[in-house]
This record gives structure tokens, C-alpha cells and sequence, in this order.
């Protein structure tokens, strides 16, 4: 057995190494799974959307998040069942792009408490065991929406809603895994700072959990009280099976060697940047569903807005077969750089012919394309020039869209409201596709920087 005498020395070294460890090789794929698990909840919460499986929550945008919180999982009856699944998925979109794209991947950071709300979130549907027969009502709610949703779906959507639903339940084993060893490392932390602040000086005899307690406020001010743990202390600290308890933990906390690369096949970079080409140019069939929900939007204000010398002079046009006059659309976005309000006037005709055009470049980058197959001869440059045109071509386009939606919703009237074509799923879907896409333009970047700086070490790529 060894040596544990010296404990409090050995466990802060054990800690230090352990933090080391986790900082650099843990949070970055910790981090990467998070994402391709938000990544894909968000592409099946889409998909149940346009399918009208659930409702969208009309305060899911306005919803101001300061902390993780897990959405309500209790039951609700058959009569509420649509509304309370709808405000849920929303709330559980809101709440993992929040996690992704807010919180901190760091040690400090991830506390035990902020480690409990994560791993809540991650369960809060089991997607590995979705089940008709699942005990949890959100689960089997959603098995209900999957079943349902893949009634019907295109051959692309049905793929793209299949491999979501596969990331999603292997990303969840990788998450729990990692989510295990942060907390690991932070109980062991925990009970350190414990030790180091309060037990050290108690005697066998005082050291107990109720007077533990007593004093832990004003030792450890702002820390949550965890009982199990202090528990642990006193077992460890001060019982007959101490030493053993001890040289488990620190056991527990060793950070095994690293062993030596096997030299992998050179990783094909431009194969990266095809991938992302592909992803961008998906958007295409999204637009094209928007393009006629806009057009029917835009006859039905138009037509309404037309006074009696309007329509005469549009008559008039038409008899002299003259182009008529253009519609000119009032829309207003945030501008993200700057962060004010911008009101942009758009000539509805001339965006509607380069949406068309747009729809039939973007077509061209999917695999399906011949055009496609020309792409392989191109080289790294070029390609990233390429896709770099088109993530900002497809988040223009996206802007000017989600615009147009608000315009159109603004300026109906009541009697309108309800023959108003919404395309904030579609919207959604174009996003997620600019992230995705930006997130493979970095990895390809991240992947080009590391390979130039090994040969400035003179190591030979993969090894």
C-alpha cells in the first residue's frame, strides 16, 4: 500500500496534473461533442417544426438566459400535450445554443453545480433509448415526433434527419463519459479546499457533518454545502479504512501515460473543404421552399396595398405591354457589427430573380451535381475562396429573409394573419447550415496552421 502519510501534498499534485490533463486534452472534445450534439437537436427540432409535428414557441427569441436551466419534464394530459412539447423543445434549443455558445470550457468555471445542470440538460431526453414505452414523458413525446416526422420526408431530409438522430445518441455516451471525469476531478477539488479550509485542524472527535456545517459558511463563503462529500473527508481523514480510501483516490486521479502514436494516413484537407461546399449548398433546397411561400406573401400585401389608380395604371402597362412598377419592400435587420437597427429598401422582383440564381449556384455544390465533380480538380485556394463567397452570399441572403418574414407578418392585417406563409423553420435551417459551415471552414484553417507549424518542427504530418 502505498505511502499516504503525506497525503494533502500527494492529492494537490495529483489535482495539478489531473487540471493539466483535462485543459488540454478533454474540454476541447468535450466542447466539439456539445456542439454536434446542440448542432443536431437543433437540426430534428427544425425538421419537427416544418413538419407542423409541434408549434413555434412565439417567446422562444425573446428569451434571456443567465444560466442553464433544465426544461420541465414532468407529465402533462393529452389536451395540453402539442403546447407543453412545443415550449419544452423550444426552451431545450435555447437552452443547449446557450451552453454551446456561452458557457466557459474551463476548470474554474465548470463547477459541480454547473456540471449537474449540463448533464440534467444532456439527459433530458434519452436519445440513445428512445421508446415508445420510455418512462420519462419527453422521451417517449419525442420517439412519438420521430415516428411521425420521417412519414413523408424527401430522400435528402430523410438522410439529414437520420444521421441527426445518430450524432445525437452517440455524441450523448462521449458527453457523459467527459462530464464523469470533470466531476471526478472537481468532488476530489472540492473535499482538497475543504481540508485545506476547515478539517485539517478538527480533531477526530469534532469532525463531523453537523459541525462541519456550522463552520462551512464562514470558511468557505459562497461554496454549496454537499454533505456526501464531506462524508467522504471524514471517512478518508479520519476511519480505520482510511489509508485505503486514500491511495484509491489518488489512484483515481493518476494521469495515465500517453502512448505512442501509430502514424495515421495523411488526412485529405480539400476533402474538408468539399464537405463544407456540400453543407452551403444544401441551402439551396431550403430556399427553394421558401421562394413560393414569399411570393404568395408578397401578392397578397401588394394586392391589398394597390389603390383604385394603381391597378389602372398596372392595367394601362399591361395593355402596352410596359414592365410593371417596381415593388419596393421596406425591411429592417440588426446589424450585428455595429449593433443598431438598419432599414434597407428591396426591389422584390430583382431579389426574387438573384434568389433564383443563388437557388441554382448553391445546387451545383451538392454532391448530386456534375458541376460538383469539377470541384475535386480545384485546388485548397480556390475552393476556400469559393466557400467563403458563398457563406457570405447565403448569411446576405438569410438577413434579407428573415427581414422579409417580419415585414410580411407586420404588415398584414388581421383578417391576414393566418394566410401569412411563416418560414422561420426554414430560416432556422439555413442557420444552422451557416454554422456548420464556418465550423469546418475553422477546422480545415485550425487543421493547415498545425500542419504548417510541424514542419517548421520538421515532424512529418501523422506522425
Amino acid at each position: 500500500m502505498a505511502e499516504t502519510e503525506n497525503y494533502p501534498s500527494l492529492l494537490s499534485q495529483a489535482l495539478h496534473a489531473r487540471a493539466e490533463w483535462i485543459e488540454k486534452s478533454e474540454l476541447a472534445k468535450f466542447k466539439d461533442d456539445l456542439r454536434t450534439f446542440q448542432v443536431s437537436c437543433a437540426t430534428l427540432y427544425n425538421i419537427f417544426l416544418k413538419k407542423g409535428l409541434i408549434h413555434e414557441d412565439p417567446y422562444k427569441q425573446e428569451a434571456r438566459i443567465s444560466e442553464l436551466e433544465v426544461p420541465e419534464t414532468s407529465a402533462f394530459s393529452e389536451a395540453e400535450r402539442v403546447e407543453q412539447i412545443s415550449i419544452r423543445l423550444a426552451n431545450y434549443d435555447n437552452q443547449l445554443d446557450f451552453l454551446v455558445n456561452f458557457y466557459q470550457f474551463n476548470i474554474e468555471f465548470l463547477t459541480l453545480d454547473r456540471i449537474k445542470r449540463i448533464l440534467g440538460l444532456i439527459k433530458f431526453i434519452d436519445w440513445p433509448h428512445l421508446s415508445m414505452d420510455s418512462p420519462f414523458p419527453m422521451t417517449k413525446a419525442v420517439m412519438e415526433l420521430t415516428i411521425s416526422a420521417k412519414n413523408g420526408l424527401d430522400p435528402m431530409t430523410t438522410s439529414l434527419f437520420n444521421e441527426s438522430l445518430s450524432k445525437v445518441s452517440k455524441t450523448t455516451g462521449s458527453i457523459m463519459s467527459r462530464l464523469k471525469i470533470l466531476s471526478d476531478y472537481q468532488r476530489e477539488s472540492y473535499k482538497f479546499d475543504l481540508r485545506a479550509t476547515l478539517t485539517s485542524a478538527m480533531k477526530p472527535g469534532e469532525a463531523t457533518v453537523g459541525n462541519i456545517k456550522k463552520k462551512f459558511g464562514a470558511a468557505m463563503p459562497g461554496r454549496i454545502f454537499y454533505p456526501e462529500l464531506v462524508e467522504e473527508v471524514i471517512k478518508e481523514d479520519y476511519s480505520g479504512d482510511g489509508p485505503a480510501l486514500r491511495e484509491k483516490v489518488l489512484k483515481n486521479l493518476q494521469v495515465a501515460e500517453a502512448k505512442p502514436k501509430i502514424e495515421k494516413p495523411q488526412v485529405s484537407f480539400k476533402q474538408i473543404l468539399l464537405e463544407g461546399l456540400q453543407v452551403v449548398g444544401n441551402t439551396g433546397t431550403t430556399m427553394s421552399e421558401i421562394a413560393p411561400k414569399i411570393d404568395e406573401n408578397e401578392e397578397m400585401i401588394s394586392r391589398r396595398k394597390k389603390t383604385f389608380w394603381q391597378k389602372l395604371r398596372r392595367l394601362i402597362q399591361q395593355m402596352m405591354g410596359k414592365e410593371p412598377d417596381p415593388v419596393v419592400l421596406s425591411l429592417k435587420y440588426m446589424d450585428n457589427v455595429r449593433g443598431t437597427s438598419v432599414q434597407e429598401k428591396v426591389n422584390y422582383s430583382t431579389f426574387r430573380t438573384e434568389l433564383n440564381k443563388r437557388i441554382r449556384v448553391l445546387a451545383s455544390y451538392t454532391t448530386r451535381s456534375p458541376a460538383a465533380q469539377k470541384l475535386a480538380g480545384m485546388s485548397d485556394e480556390q475552393l476556400t475562396q469559393i466557400l467563403d463567397r458563398l457563406i457570405r452570399d447565403v448569411q446576405n441572403t438569410h438577413k434579407i429573409l428573415g427581414a422579409m418574414d417580419e415585414y410580411f407578418k407586420t404588415e398584414a392585417t388581421d383578417m391576414e394573419r393566418d394566410k401569412i406563409k411563416g418560414i422561420k423553420p426554414e430560416l432556422a435551417a439555413i442557420k444552422n447550415a451557416i454554422i456548420r459551415a464556418n465550423q469546418i471552414r475553422h477546422e480545415y484553417n485550425a487543421r493547415k496552421e498545425e500542419e504548417e507549424q510541424m514542419k517548421k518542427l520538421g515532424i512529418a504530418p501523422g506522425a
